[in-house]
């Protein structure tokens, strides 16, 4: 999950006129689903993140032991017992009625993120292994339900962003060594090996996710994926290559230019609940902000795949412990922010995130808004849903929403959509009351 926003402007041009992907020819070859993808992501089972599963957490609330991440959790507990207490949670998060629930939500994909850990860890690193045996049963499960898995390597040595779901909180040191950089291409390998085990089920990799531009060389980032892209195409030929924007515009992306490649996608992800343009939006605004993601990831797509890898129906930032273990809200000022405050008086977090307590009018927004964001993201290649459940934060939640009606099952059966479905593809059909295309 990132905490910083670009509007999709940011993926414009990326790659264009120097890999050879072409979306029509994706439509043809990539995963059982067809030309759109639609799916949600696994978070919380092999990377952990206090809000996703805060059950995991509660026993460090309110105490003076720093426990705010994977790697605070295993060091806090010990290799032995961490790993008795994960080998539980990789048995139970993600369960074969959960995939079978999804593909019968009408989904076509599963995004898996997994950390470096699973497949080099060093004596000096708290991290305990032994996730594969988990990871190969749930693409098992995948295939059974004739769904396609992608596999993405969402934290290497060092952290790539200083997230908290990186693997480990704080500084961005990925770079700092050359071995942070062999051992994420030792873990991508890791990876391919899995995809050419089961190359009808998985048919992407995920380089790295979230790579944060400002505590990184762009360059570094863009010698990674060459490399990356060498290493996992002699192992996995058959998959194709996701990308991650690093959330920078698109001039900066204008010099990666490497002939010959192809299959390569591009992943942006969108929240509306991490920086102050989108947080302030009233529903309207958010409804209208995708429009303008719409127009734009429309324009990409013909350019180069462009594939939503993350974003929920979240317009507050109020889920337990989003933005770090302990830590406060933006939206009712717990948080300390650049407004100093509430992002208006008397805004409060309580019902923010139970569907409980939704009224009718936000149970009306809410599907609104899923049917926006769905419409926008399929002007590109498709999406993936953060998350696929929660413990609590139901915003986040995509099966505990699609049972209360408030995604459309399957995704094309859309009641405020301004797009038709027709012969399988999308076509503009204006009648949403807040885009005028």
């Amino acid at each position: 999950m990132k905490v910083v926003w670009f509007n999709a402007v940011a993926i414009a041009t990326l790659l264009v006129s120097s890999v050879h992907s072409n979306p029509i020819d994706l439509s043809k070859r990539f995963g059982k689903g067809g030309d759109i993808i639609r799916g949600v992501n696994l978070g919380g089972l092999f990377v952990l993140e206090p809000w996703i599963t805060p059950s995991l957490f509660e026993e460090w609330d309110k105490t003076n032991r720093r426990v705010v991440d994977e790697w605070t959790y295993c060091q806090e507990l010990g290799k032995q017992e961490c790993l008795t207490r994960l080998q539980k949670h990789w048995g139970s998060w993600v369960t074969e009625k959960d995939i079978l629930t999804l593909a019968l939500l009408g989904l076509n994909h599963i995004r898996i993120p997994i950390g470096h850990w699973a497949f080099t860890v060093r004596d000096n690193e708290p991290y305990v292994q032994g996730q594969i045996p988990y990871l190969e049963k749930v693409i098992q499960w995948i295939g059974k339900y004739n769904l396609n898995a992608v596999i993405d390597l969402h934290g290497v040595p060092g952290s790539q962003n200083g997230f908290d779901n990186s693997g480990k909180y704080g500084e961005i040191g990925w770079q700092h060594t050359q071995e942070n950089i062999d051992r994420s291409i030792e873990a991508i390998e890791g990876i391919a090996r899995i995809a050419a085990k089961y190359p009808e089920v998985v048919d992407g990799i995920e380089m790295v996710n979230e790579p944060a531009n400002w505590g990184l060389s762009v360059d570094g980032i863009i010698d990674f994926y060459k490399r990356a892209y060498t290493s996992f195409r002699g192992i996995a030929p058959h998959a194709t290559m996701l990308i991650h924007d690093a959330f920078l515009p698109p001039n900066s992306w204008e010099r990666f230019n490497i002939p010959g490649w192809d299959n390569v996608i591009l992943d942006t992800h969108d929240y509306h609940v991490f920086v102050k343009d989108r947080l302030l939006l009233s529903r309207e605004g958010h409804l209208e902000a995708t429009c303008e993601d719409a127009r734009n990831v429309r324009g990409f797509n013909s350019h180069l795949w462009t594939v939503t890898g993350e974003w929920s129906l979240a317009t507050t930032d109020c889920a337990r412990w989003l933005n770090g273990m302990e830590k406060g809200a933006r939206w009712d000022g717990t948080l300390p922010w650049e407004l100093n405050g509430p992002v208006y008086p008397g805004a409060t977090c309580s019902g923010q995130n139970s569907i409980a307590a939704w009224d009718q009018p936000t149970r009306i927004f809410i599907r609104q808004f899923a049917e926006a964001q769905m419409d926008a993201y399929e002007s590109g290649s498709g999406w993936f849903f953060w998350n696929f459940k929660t413990e609590d934060a139901d915003d986040w939640n995509y099966i505990k929403l699609a049972q209360h009606g408030l995604v459309p099952v399957p995704p094309t059966n859309r009641v405020y959509s301004r797009y038709a479905l027709d012969n399988d593809h999308w076509n503009i059909k204006i009648n949403s009351t807040w885009c005028h295309e």
